[in-house]
Parts: structure tokens; C-alpha cells; sequence
């Protein structure tokens, strides 16, 4: 299945000022899948995976020469490591934080060398040493977006039309509702990759939901890997509850009478640097950055996957599938996480990519929106609305009251349509608003 960071890494491949690249993301999205077809385009390609071969470790304790590294290397595997030829990946390199801290050296002293590091904990190990800054590069790769989805079931037309459809247009009704039906399926299935790949060979969304309890598993036992053994029942509650605070603001006192934020607070930090969650924090929304004018205790947070933060509440996905329109009215707090979802998928991988919203609380006017985007030198503010009749008065009071923002951003299951400061766009359209850059998507055909 084709990757929007395939993009980014063959251009690293191709450019001669390229660093060693550290790839970041939570585990099970697609890392070593998309490095090992990078490695395709190679003469050779050499993966080492610290959890499958420990006593490599021991290779990069005695000092951090690249060089004797790469002696060894071959002669632990049998492989030739050439530079210039061949593609060194080291996988689950946060069990060796050593080997990180050697990816400086293999720049200084081996340029010509193509070498990308991974692994699904990554930030906690770069968390404890000193990262070569300046001398690696960054990505960071989420689960598949709707349209990556959309490229890996083989619907590309519809893929080009999502991205190069004139939003001022409506879409034909026909079309939109096909468009609505795929969106449905893909709340359903999620994008983790080995779930689509189960919708994609079975078209059996049983299938799929057995994929996603054995992810969440997966997750719950890194718990041990990164949790100190008096904060494993703190992570395991709020591990469980995050789904069930999709859009609202996240209040510890709420999660647990039992429990004060004191210990919830740097639990829920490490959920979101395993990235299992990603918070959204609430700005003022005044100027650019929009970071600058945060309240960080004030946030929400979405989970790292639409379709695995249901399975975790026992939902039932089939109704996606059956009547999707239905089930949006229903389920509001889906569908406003998933356009959580896309945005992330669609900003620059180079950063970690960061969400905000707007909220104001004074007495008699409670008002809040739902997402904040910095759109050039302007900041849009998102609402997103599952019901077709809902109102915008949250929408329109910020954009009396924000003079950076032009217009103000719908999404819901309506069509396109333009109406004064209010464009509205189906929720499946994300892609073709939001894309930093919509040439690398169309690479996906």
C-alpha cells in the first residue's frame, strides 16, 4: 500500500545533503513496511532489528566509531554495507540509544551513507540522551488518512476528485453520497495499515475488528516498557478513557474521584509521547503561532485512531457501513475526531504536528470551536458538525471577534457550498482543503 512518506523518503534518498533520518510515530503505522519498500530502490538493503537480534546491542556499547560499527555489522549478518549502495535500517532502535546517538558520527564520517532509524517508543529514548541536532533529519508518520485509504482500495478516481475538486462547486448528489458511503467504510476500518489491508483482502469488517483488539493489546503491553510500576494502573484508566471523552475538554477530576492530576497528569504525558493520543489544546486564537497564546490546562485529546477508539468502547462498526449519514448524527464525537485525524495526516511530516481549538467561558456566552489551522497568514477556525441542522453560532462569534480569520471552515455531511464567511465542505474533504502540499498526494495514484 502506497504511503504519502514514501514521497518524503525518496527525496531524502535522492539528495545529497540528506542527514540520517529518524523516523517517528506510534507502533503498528506503517514504519518498517515503508522503509522496507524504500529499500527496494537500492542495491542492497540491511535491516537490523534490536528486538530480534539483542546481541547486536552490544555492538554499538564500545564506542560510537562507524566504521568498526559497520565491520561488525557485516560480519554479525554476512552482508556487504556499502555507502552509496546500500540502505541501513535500525529498527526498535529505542532499545539502543547508543545507536542514535551514532547516527551523528555515520553523518560526519560517512555522508554517503543512507541510514534510517525507527522504532514505535522512539521519543522515550530520545527523551534521556543528547539527540545530534543538526545532523539528523525527522519524519513523522501517522495511520493512513481517507486518502491513502482510498488509494489503497483502488478508488483513484475518486481519490484525484477529492483533490482537485473546485470547493466552490457542489458535487453532483450522486457522487457525494458514494463519497459519504466510502467515508463510512473508513470510520469503520480505520487507518491502521494491517486493518486495511484485512478490508482490502476480505471486505469482512469482523476481520478488521479482530485486527484492532490485538493493536490495542499491543498497546496496552508496551504499558510496562515506558510506565513506572506505580503509574501502570494510572496509564491503563486513562488509556481507557480518552475514548470516551472525544470532543469535550479533558478534566482529571472527572476521569476518577479516586485519583488526583497530580498522578494522572504525567500519565497522560505518556500516552501522548508513545503517540497513542494526541491533545489538542485550546489558544486564544489571536495570532500567529498559534501556540503562543495556549492554555495548557485546558485540552482536549483525540486517540490515535478513529476506528480503534470505538472498538475500545464496544461499538458496533456496521452500522458505518450500512447507513453512514445515520450514523454521523449519532456519533458527533467520531466524526469530529477524525477530522483531528486528517488534519494530522495532512501538515508537514518534518515536526511534530500540533492541534488547537477555541473556547471562551463567561457568564451567559459559552462558546467553543471545534479546531484552529493557521492557513498562510491566517488562522481558520473549524467547526465540524455531524447533523445536517445544527447552527454556527460559536463559528460566527469568533469570526466577529478574530480579525486573522477571513472565513470560517464547516464540515459535516452536507455538499460543498459558500455562503459569506461560512464555507461548508463534507467531512470527506479534508485532503483537498487542508494539504500542505496536494502534488505528494496525487503520488498515491
Amino acid at each position: 500500500m502506497k504511503r504519502i512518506l514514501d514521497h518524503y523518503l525518496t527525496e531524502w534518498r535522492i539528495n545529497p545533503k540528506r542527514k540520517p533520518l529518524v523516523l517517528r510515530g506510534a507502533r503498528q503505522v506503517g514504519k518498517t513496511h515503508t522503509v522496507r519498500n524504500l529499500g527496494k530502490l537500492f542495491n542492497s538493503y540491511v535491516e537490523i532489528n534490536f528486538e530480534q537480534l539483542p546481541t547486536v546491542k552490544d555492538i554499538f556499547l564500545k564506542d560510537l566509531d562507524p566504521h568498526r560499527i559497520l565491520k561488525e555489522l557485516r560480519l554479525i549478518i554476512g552482508k556487504d554495507i556499502l555507502p552509496g549502495e546500500t540502505l541501513l535500517f535500525l529498527d526498535e532502535v529505542q532499545d539502543v540509544p547508543q545507536a542514535i546517538m551514532a547516527l551523528r558520527y555515520f553523518y560526519e564520517e560517512m555522508p554517503d551513507l543512507h541510514v534510517i532509524a525507527a522504532g514505535s517508543l522512539l521519543d522515550f529514548a530520545i527523551e534521556h540522551i543528547s539527540v545530534p541536532v543538526g545532523r539528523v533529519s525527522f519524519l513523522y508518520m501517522h495511520p493512513m488518512s481517507f486518502i491513502e485509504f482510498l488509494a489503497a482500495i483502488g478508488e483513484k478516481h475518486v481519490l484525484v476528485e477529492i483533490l482537485e475538486h473546485n470547493p466552490k462547486e457542489v458535487l453532483s448528489e450522486p457522487v457525494h453520497q458514494k463519497l459519504l458511503n466510502y467515508l463510512g467504510v473508513y470510520l469503520a476500518v480505520g487507518g491502521m495499515p494491517e486493518a486495511v489491508q484485512a478490508w482490502v483482502d476480505t471486505q469482512n469488517i469482523i476481520e478488521c475488528s479482530l485486527v484492532h483488539d490485538a493493536l490495542i493489546e499491543a498497546y496496552r503491553q508496551d504499558f510496562e516498557k515506558y510506565s513506572k510500576k506505580l503509574q501502570l494502573k494510572y496509564v491503563e484508566l486513562l488509556f481507557k478513557s480518552i475514548p470516551l471523552f472525544l470532543g469535550r475538554p479533558i478534566k482529571f477530576n472527572k476521569i476518577s474521584n479516586d485519583y488526583r492530576k497530580r498522578e494522572l497528569a504525567p500519565c497522560l504525558s505518556l500516552l501522548e509521547k508513545a503517540n497513542i493520543i494526541s491533545k489538542v489544546t485550546c489558544t486564544s486564537g489571536n495570532g500567529i503561532p498559534l501556540g503562543a497564546e495556549i492554555t495548557p490546562e485546558k485540552f482536549k485529546a483525540i486517540f490515535l485512531d478513529v476506528a480503534l477508539s470505538q472498538s475500545m468502547l464496544g461499538l458496533d462498526l456496521k452500522g458505518w457501513l450500512l447507513n453512514p449519514t445515520r450514523e454521523l448524527i449519532n456519533k458527533g464525537e467520531i466524526a469530529e475526531a477524525f477530522i483531528g485525524q486528517e488534519l494530522l495526516a495532512y501538515m508537514a511530516p518534518q515536526k511534530r504536528a500540533d492541534l488547537y481549538y477555541w473556547h471562551r467561558e463567561v457568564r451567559g456566552s459559552n462558546a467553543e470551536v471545534d479546531y484552529l489551522m493557521q492557513h498562510q497568514s491566517n488562522i481558520i477556525p473549524i467547526e465540524v458538525k455531524s447533523a445536517l441542522g445544527t447552527t454556527l453560532k460559536s463559528l460566527h462569534l469568533f469570526l466577529e471577534t478574530h480579525a486573522l480569520s477571513p472565513y470560517g471552515v464547516r464540515f459535516s455531511a452536507h455538499n460543498y457550498s459558500v455562503c459569506e464567511k461560512v464555507h461548508s465542505y463534507p467531512l470527506y474533504a479534508v485532503a483537498g482543503i487542508f494539504a500542505e502540499n496536494k502534488e505528494v498526494l496525487l503520488t498515491l495514484i
